[in-house]
């Protein structure tokens, strides 16, 4: 073994492993530099700001999709000589397709989710008292936040960081190490657990599976994002421990628990009836053909 062996492939381009820490220092920069941004642009506003409030989750979501679009690209073109719409973010043939679908299997996963905690008696809903108005804006203001995370979520996950290592067939470590961040990621919010990981880890399998079935980011973002919007302004179920985001959703949860089978005050994502939908939603995308693969 050469020492340029150690940094260069057989093919001449730099190994996936340092192409990852090449992308993840650049996001890492940026991400420090976004969010202080994001913070400046939200704190004037006359509305809750703050690293937990709507309008910097928005702001900040939007900036750190365009960071890892555009850093991603930059790493695609510069250390494997590919264009950007190698990262399967482009407005390419069948890109509204997916969207689309990906979104009704994201409604259809969270409401078996639900369906499952609700027929042992874990979860019942009643129509909302707060007004019209109030639920209404809570579902577009709410749907514009999710939007934005989710985007930046798929974008950051299943973009350059899991195409880089799919390429150099590694792909089952490209699984691995992205669900492993993405669950880890969330073990910040509130009342995470054990449990929550396991599931967001699963999460993260679910949509790595979704990205591999059609290889754009639509797909997986429609699932991602349709999850969490129906979970908080739809069913007023806590996202993955965060309540605040929905202050009027359409219906009202009452939890009876057991926490293991509902997840409690984290969300479905805490639960055994989030685990037992993502296991079939992912086996449905794998298997079932169908679906159309970006730009064919």
């Amino acid at each position: 073994m050469t020492v340029s062996s150690i940094f260069f492939g057989p093919d001449g381009l730099l190994r996936s492993g340092w192409r990852f820490g090449v992308f993840s220092a650049l996001f890492f920069v940026a991400g420090i530099f976004l969010g202080g941004i994001a913070f400046v642009l939200t704190s004037p506003l006359d509305i809750e700001s703050g690293p937990g409030s709507s309008a910097f989750l928005f702001v900040n979501g939007v900036l750190m999709t365009g960071a890892a679009l555009l850093i991603g690209w930059l790493c695609a073109s510069r250390l494997e000589g590919l264009p950007f719409s190698s990262l399967g973010a482009s407005f390419s043939s069948g890109w509204l397709q997916n969207l689309v679908i990906g979104s009704l299997l994201g409604a259809g996963t969270l409401s078996l989710a639900i369906a499952i905690a609700w027929a042992f008696g874990g979860v019942s809903f009643s129509v909302n008292a707060a007004g019209s108005s109030a639920i209404i804006q809570t579902m577009l203001l709410s749907f514009a936040v999710f939007a934005a995370a989710g985007a930046a979520e798929e974008a950051l996950f299943r973009g350059y960081i899991f195409q880089t290592f799919d390429r150099s067939r590694l792909t089952l470590f490209a699984i691995v190490l992205t669900s492993l961040l993405f669950a880890t990621v969330h073990n910040a919010n509130p009342n995470a657990s054990l449990f929550s990981w396991g599931n967001t880890f699963l999460a993260g399998i679910w949509f790595a599976v979704a990205y591999l079935r059609t290889r754009d980011l639509w797909f997986a973002t429609g699932l991602h994002v349709m999850w969490n919007w129906m979970q908080g302004a739809f069913f007023g179920i806590e996202v993955s421990g965060l309540r605040e985001l929905v202050p009027a959703p359409l219906l009202t949860e009452t939890d009876a628990g057991p926490a293991w089978l509902t997840g409690g005050s984290y969300g479905l994502e805490g639960g055994i009836a989030c685990t037992v939908a993502l296991l079939i939603s992912t086996a449905l995308i794998w298997f079932v053909p169908g679906l159309k693969r970006s730009g064919s």
